[in-house]
């Protein structure tokens, strides 16, 4: 006889209302949950290939499960995640993460959105939906995530998301859209850090920066790092300062200590291009190699979260869009991540490990935390 299912994953969801009346309860909610993250973390990316891959592996559910009427139908699981309430879902998710990671003093918490470019539904008048996601670099974690309707939304989604975080002793780095006072306050007063990314939507506070660091008055290169691979060579320096005084008399904020730009430089054999970029932060500009590592940092959530999900994933063609369940998804596809990430026997990629996962039941244990 397998163990049962009882690891950490299975408590901190089971908080979650069930949606249904209890007349159409023929599958108990927790075993909906745990058939659904088994078979995303294998490779299901739908609701009818995860009532499939439940229906392939019938008996060994069973036994683990105890089912008593089989595997749910995919309309059981379109319909159930459907109707459960996204933000329980991912209240419960972040507490989750909160024991499955260990965030360190000096983390780097990346916040950006996605949008679900299929979950858009004409004949509803319903638009795509954005997940704003926390990314935790150094541990290569999803720590949270909000649902917003449009990308517009994403500054009074980002204060939500951060109050279900332990940001203590934490940086965090936003793009120029969550570039705000209030995120910045908040922040500050959870106990972390951040760098924000300036562009031409913050109006003068962009413009003065960025005519300070292009004036006599700018500070020289503080450090320059060198990257050369596939006939290229990038290099990146950063010039910072925490002279501001200027700065906080024109645009009062209040935890801002610096200033920072830098500038990317990538040559090939025919071509120069070259960038610079702006960013305010609570740091210190005495440290510029550690700010130029923070603001580098920020990227990971788009080539370790937003660029996995499309790719190992296929999250960009999943056209799940009745009521929650597009959202719903969104979380089960971040749960999967996070246990196949914190997996370490297997020194595969994410496509591998799932198909590993898929083939070998015992090793599917070992992803989801019960062996």
């Amino acid at each position: 006889m397998l163990a049962k299912p009882t690891p950490s994953i299975i408590h901190h969801f089971s908080n979650i209302k069930d949606p249904r009346v209890n007349r159409q309860k023929k599958h108990r909610l927790q075993d909906i949950f745990f058939i659904s993250i088994c078979a995303t973390i294998c490779g299901a990316d739908n609701w009818v290939a995860i009532e499939q891959f439940g229906l392939a592996k019938e008996a060994w559910f069973t036994e683990l499960l105890g089912l008593e009427h089989g595997i749910p139908s995919h309309d059981t699981f379109g319909e159930v995640y459907g109707a459960i309430d996204t933000e329980q879902f991912s209240v419960c998710f972040s507490r989750w993460v909160a024991d499955l990671a260990n965030i360190t003093e000096g983390e780097v918490i990346a916040i950006d959105g996605k949008c679900l470019r299929r979950s858009v539904d004409k004949a509803s008048k319903k638009a795509a939906i954005y997940m704003v996601s926390a990314w935790a670099q150094h541990n290569n974690l999803v720590l949270g995530q909000v649902k917003v309707d449009d990308k517009s939304n994403e500054i009074t989604a980002i204060p939500k998301l951060l109050s279900r975080l332990d940001i203590a002793g934490a940086v965090i780095t936003i793009d120029a859209m969550g570039s705000q006072k209030k995120i910045a306050e908040q922040i500050k007063q959870q106990g972390g850090d951040y760098v924000f990314s300036l562009k031409g939507n913050q109006g003068n506070l962009h413009d003065d920066v960025k005519t300070f660091f292009t004036s006599p008055l700018s500070p020289v290169v503080a450090s320059v790092n060198y990257e050369g691979e596939h006939g290229r060579i990038e290099s990146r320096s950063i010039r910072a300062t925490a002279d501001i005084a200027w700065l906080q008399e024109r645009h009062d904020w209040k935890s801002l200590q610096s200033i920072i730009a830098v500038t990317a430089k990538r040559e090939t054999d025919h071509n120069v291009m070259e960038e610079t970029r702006y960013f305010i932060s609570s740091l210190d500009a005495n440290d510029p190699i550690r700010l130029e590592r923070v603001v580098r940092a920020h990227w990971s959530i788009e080539n370790n979260l937003h660029w996995v999900l499309d790719i190992a994933f296929d999250e960009d063609c999943n056209r799940t869009r009745k009521g929650h369940s597009a959202a719903n998804l969104a979380v089960i596809r971040h749960i999967a991540l996070n246990l196949i990430k914190t997996e370490k026997t297997s020194k595969v990629g994410i496509k591998i490990k799932r198909l590993k996962a898929g083939w070998d039941n015992d090793y599917l244990l070992r992803v989801i935390g019960i062996i």
